[in-house]
């Protein structure tokens, strides 16, 4: 903070009887200091003694008040030390002269302090507005909310001021009988009023006008602007926030997709991502069927609005079926193709009913349209004392759009996965089919076509009996290889005794030597047992027709999930983008839920990995 200047340059003087006392005091004490003075210095040559109280006077009180105690100066001077002493007669010229110099000496003494005391009081009135100018620009200029910065500021100027009160207003306000309006512009436009309380001073009414009004509209002006321009980049920050959450969240879902999660688990995600974005308490999926109805295909709720909701939404799970009521948001997306927004639940409807009593809130549904066609909807919800921003549906609109598509591979990569089910399921029927079939049919028959040959070679002549022997021999070849065919169709081992007994089998009947380990503590469903086991067997196959293997390690381990590792060590370089052999695997393996990693450099054998779901099995 600036030093003040000294008390004699204040802008508002003692009062004048003071100045009064105070110059005779001056007076009197120099009258006094001259008898000394007399001693060592002429009578004549000391009257400029009498000056300094001069200068004091006319310092604090202004020129004429310097002036009089001038008068009185001399007339003293002139009674105590000019001779003759202590009379006022016998004024001679040179005793004029005298009095006339000292006078204008005085006077021009009296000047010089009367102007350096405005000239000092101007340059404390300019640094005070400067003074003020700061404070106020310092507040303004740096509050994050102009209004409230406001009361702060007017309170700062009404003390610098010496004002009762101040008040800043943004807005137009006339002047009346308690207060006086100053009216603070922007251009042409008026921004603000400045009001303060009627009949000041000329002064200060003056100061106001010229000093105060123009810097408080040049800082209004300014801080106006840095408020917009912070709101501007305050929305665009929002703005950028929301779109990076928007791609984040569609990067999340568009990853599961990838990943061949469930559609019902992609369905949940998009409920979540949804939910998390708008900042809903509860946001449900639907999916529209052709019948007029709607299923829930995913929801999503707010733990916070967990214990509200939970009553309403209970009858909401994935994969129920509801109808179409009216009143609601589904059914007004479903009947226009537009994003909707109910505020009040009016109508008889059972859902509607259970919404208004469990005291639901606003509601905002956005349409899902896949490959153009209405698909579904996304509906967002609220507590009862909670409303839906304005932009909630753009908001909304633009996640779907680009959730769609991600929606559409959902459904295609379910489907694909579907399809592989039923291929695999149907092959599988179709070998077990033709298995039965040989072993009640065909090898039966065989058998019993043996037995009666045998019977006719007991009772044949000797020259039939060589040609007999000959056809039973290779009736038994046929019948051993129907039997291999038979088995390795469906093996009555898996469905026996498990996969342990199954794979030993296998790797006894492997061409190539086999290492297996096996760690199953119990039974799996028929399928997941059946499919491990053929891709146990389409293994050997492969690395007994291309790998040039010297063995094959085989480990099955089951905890959660089905770990199978199977390692040769023969010349590698396999194509998992190539041949019928590893298409096949990776077809079982999907149609499980499973995941399977190939691994087969060249000269550095074969290496498969699979993992897969045990769930329920």
């Amino acid at each position: 903070m600036r030093a003040r200047l000294p008390s004699l340059l204040r802008q508002t003087c003692p009062p004048l009887t003071v100045g009064v006392w105070v110059g005779a005091a001056c007076v009197v004490l120099e009258t006094v200091l001259l008898y000394p003075l007399r001693q060592v210095a002429p009578a004549r040559s000391l009257d400029v003694v009498y000056l300094l109280g001069v200068l004091v006077i006319a310092t604090v009180w202004g020129l004429w008040p310097g002036l009089a105690t001038a008068v009185a100066s001399s007339l003293a001077y002139n009674y105590f030390h000019l001779p003759p002493l202590h009379t006022w007669t016998h004024f001679g010229s040179a005793q004029w002269v005298r009095i006339a110099v000292f006078l204008n000496a005085a006077l021009l003494v009296g000047f010089v302090a009367d102007l350096a005391r405005s000239r000092a009081m101007e340059a404390e009135e300019h640094r005070r507005s400067a003074d003020l100018a700061a404070d106020l620009a310092h507040l303004l200029l740096r509050a994050e909310n102009l209004r409230s910065a406001l009361p702060t500021a007017a309170y700062r100027l009404a003390q610098a001021l010496n004002l009762p009160y101040a008040a800043i207003e943004l807005q137009v306000i006339a002047a009346d009988e308690r207060r006086a309006a100053f009216p603070l512009c922007d251009g042409a436009a008026q921004i603000a009023t400045l009001l303060v309380p009627p009949g000041l001073p000329e002064p200060t009414l003056r100061r106001l006008r010229e000093q105060v009004v123009p810097s408080l509209q040049a800082l209004l002006s300014a801080a106006g602007d840095r408020e917009a321009i912070s709101n501007a980049l305050q929305a665009s920050r929002d703005e950028l926030r929301r779109i990076a959450d928007e791609q984040a969240a569609l990067r999340r879902v568009a990853t599961l997709v990838a990943s061949g999660a469930q559609p019902s688990e992609v369905f949940n995600a998009v409920a979540s991502e949804m939910g998390h974005i708008l900042g809903t308490r509860y946001t449900l999926m639907i999916r529209y069927e052709s019948d007029g109805t709607m299923t829930v295909v995913g929801n999503w709720t707010d733990p916070k609005g967990l214990e509200s909701f939970l009553p309403g939404a209970a009858h909401l799970v994935s994969g129920s079926r509801l109808l179409l009521e009216e009143g609601t948001a589904s059914e007004l997306v479903w009947r226009t193709g537009k994003p909707a927004r109910i505020n009040n639940y009016e109508g008889p409807g059972e859902r509607v009913t259970q919404a208004r009593e469990l005291g639901f809130g606003p509601s905002v549904g956005c349409p899902l349209v896949v490959e153009g066609h209405l698909w579904g909807a996304v509906v967002a919800f609220s507590q009862a004392d909670e409303t839906h921003p304005e932009d909630t549906e753009g908001h909304m609109r633009d996640f779907t759009e680009l959730v769609a598509t991600a929606i559409a591979n959902a459904e295609s990569c379910a489907e694909l996965i579907a399809s592989r089910a039923r291929v695999v399921a149907a092959a599988d029927d179709t070998r077990r089919r033709i298995e039965r079939n040989l072993h009640d049919g065909t090898q039966q028959r065989l058998v019993t076509l043996g037995l009666e040959l045998r019977a006719a070679e007991a009772t044949a002549p000797f020259e039939l009996k060589s040609h007999l022997s000959h056809t039973i021999h290779g009736l038994t070849g046929v019948i051993e290889d129907l039997h291999e065919v038979s088995r390795g169709l469906h093996p009555a081992i898996l469905s026996k005794g498990g996969l342990g007994p199954a794979l030993k089998m296998l790797a006894r009947r492997s061409a190539v030597p086999v290492e297996l380990r096996v760690c199953a503590d119990r039974r799996l469903a028929e399928h997941v047992e059946v499919a491990v086991y053929y891709i146990v067997s389409e293994a050997l196959t492969n690395v007994a027709k291309h790998a040039h293997a010297s063995i094959v390690h085989i480990d099955l381990t089951m905890q959660d999930t089905i770990l199978l590792s199977i390692r040769d060590d023969g010349i590698g370089g396999a194509d998992p983008g190539h041949g019928s052999g590893l298409i096949g695997l990776k077809d079982r393996v999907a149609v499980l839920g499973g995941n399977i990693e190939i691994a087969s450099r060249a000269g550095k054998g074969t290496s498969l990995l699979i993992t897969i779901p045990i769930g329920d099995a």
